[in-house]
């Protein structure tokens, strides 16, 4: 059973369960990132890097989601973003709000690769401090 669960197929795994994670689908993968390190504690930075890529492509699709959004109607948390920009993605990371944080970027029609940035590193913080857990 454990020979299922190669290093490749983990990698994998958490990249695909990242990449959901941040979408507007429920879910959350730091508890597949602790199951990843722990059957394959080696595999410590490429799971931490290959789950911030994952992450951030998913605030990004959410991001883009935003971005196909009419403009006619108000969105929650608009002036907050509006008023820190990209930085406020920093947060993008956090539950329920980070993917309100990365569809209000996106309908604000704020710079794609300084928010990419903003939320992959954000987003690293977080699985680099679970993964030390």
């Amino acid at each position: 059973m454990i020979d299922f669960f190669s290093s490749d197929l983990s990698l994998w795994g958490l990249f695909l369960s990242s990449l959901l994670g941040a979408t507007l689908l429920p879910g959350g993968s730091e508890l597949v990132l602790l199951g990843v390190l722990k059957l394959h504690p080696d595999l410590f930075w490429p799971a931490v890097l290959l789950g911030t890529l994952g992450n951030t492509l998913g605030g990004m699709v959410t991001l883009g989601m935003g971005f196909m959004l009419p403009q006619t109607q108000q969105l929650k948390h608009v002036e907050a973003v509006r008023r820190y920009g990209t930085p406020a993605l920093l947060l993008a990371w956090a539950p329920i709000i980070g993917d309100v944080l990365c569809l209000t970027a996106g309908w604000l029609r704020l710079n794609p690769w300084r928010a990419a940035l903003f939320m992959a590193i954000g987003k690293f913080a977080r699985y680099y401090l679970v993964a030390l857990i």
